[in-house]
């Protein structure tokens, strides 16, 4: 098991990492038939994506330097100006478990605060227990339907916390 070092902003020679890790980790979880972020445009040039106003993304690399996860946040598509969402966040096997995830996790909601939003909102699916279970940590109530026009309806669990 390779312990996360720490995690950055995401750069452009970054984009072919993240996307191997976004299409490693989702189809573990059933996460890549049609209405997942699997298929989302933005997986290949993701730098491009969160290099626009109001959006972030941050790479997790290992000690000897390779992308492992990440995690981000945007403007809710379809929501209210106030809204952003929790994008992308996926860690390898090798990652988990390591307090990463909250760590990471707390710095994109510290990050959406700083720019302004005043909730963020996220989609997950069935099966993912532990992510859940650290959104619920972390302060994410549960919804019973889900917020803005994402286009990710294989996703059954909304959540949303105030920052």
């Amino acid at each position: 098991m390779a312990a996360a070092q720490t995690f950055r902003p995401i750069r452009p020679e970054d984009d072919a990492a993240v996307a191997a890790v976004i299409r490693t980790v989702m189809p573990q979880f059933g996460a890549d038939g049609p209405g997942f972020a699997i298929h989302d445009p933005e997986v290949d040039g993701m730098c491009a994506a969160y290099s626009v106003p109001g959006a972030a993304y941050f790479v997790v690399e290992s000690l000897d330097g390779r992308v492992i996860g990440g995690g981000g946040i945007a403007k809710l598509e379809g929501g209210e100006s106030s809204t952003c969402e929790l994008r992308k966040m996926y860690f390898l096997e090798e990652a988990r478990g390591l307090g990463m995830g909250e760590k990471l996790l707390r710095h994109c909601l510290s990050v959406a605060k700083e720019l302004g939003y005043k909730t963020c909102y996220l989609e997950t699916l069935s099966g993912m227990d532990a992510a859940m279970h650290l959104y619920e940590k972390v302060g994410f109530k549960k919804l019973c339907a889900p917020m803005g026009a994402t286009g990710h309806g294989g996703c059954d669990r909304w959540y949303a916390r105030a920052l």
